[in-house]
């Protein structure tokens, strides 16, 4: 008989900065970890409230990335 071990549930950090102060790498690494935990919650059943806070923190990444993506074709 095999011992099932069930997987940690990811730490996702608060970044010390506002997101709009990471530089490039700090915020593709926060995204990262973001849909790393984010996949990982997904697989759960039920799905636990905490995907829904990660999910808005994501979403403030990508409107980030995206202001930023908008602000070098300039």
């Amino acid at each position: 008989m095999t011992a099932r071990t069930a997987e940690a549930a990811p730490v996702v950090e608060t970044p010390q900065h506002k997101i709009c102060e990471l530089t490039t790498y700090e915020l593709r690494g926060y995204r990262q970890d973001l849909e790393k935990a984010i996949a990982f919650f997904d697989k759960q059943d039920p799905v636990p409230p905490a995907r829904a806070a990660l999910q808005t923190r994501l979403d403030a990444v990508l409107a980030e990335q995206d202001e930023r993506e908008r602000m070098s074709r300039r």
